[in-house]
């Protein structure tokens, strides 16, 4: 899975970054090596607003888009969130796909003329 960590008036710093790799190692695992990951952190300006460090992720699947937003007052709980919430996101496709895949299988399954096996040994006439 790429991933693309962009900051918006905040500095994105090393740190920042291997957190949040280490916190997306199980979302690269349950999806395709060609996803790609945008995730955009940034700060409200209004000071009226509690939770000001807010948190942005876009998932990038094949057929598919994810994302997910949050905000709370220091970065590390935003980020924890977004990650959470993506993670259900891949989650329930995942098990959508698969519903889909064993519901197609069962189709084509039942569609299929049921061959005896008696009638495997015998040959027809010619004729």
């Amino acid at each position: 899975m790429q991933i693309d960590i962009k900051g918006r008036n905040v500095p994105v710093t090393d740190e920042l970054r291997a957190r949040l790799e280490r916190r997306l190692r199980k979302i690269s695992r349950q999806v395709s090596e060609l996803a790609r990951l945008e995730v955009e952190i940034f700060q409200e300006r209004n000071p009226s607003i509690a939770d000001r460090e807010v948190a942005e992720a876009t998932l990038y699947l094949k057929g598919v888009t994810l994302r997910a937003r949050d905000a709370s007052p220091e970065m590390d709980h935003s980020l924890k969130l977004v990650v959470e919430e993506l993670a259900r996101q891949v989650k329930r496709h995942r098990v959508k796909r698969r519903h889909r895949r064993e519901a197609h299988a069962a189709a084509v399954k039942a569609a299929m003329p049921r061959v005896e096996p008696a009638e495997f040994g015998q040959q027809q006439p010619a004729g």
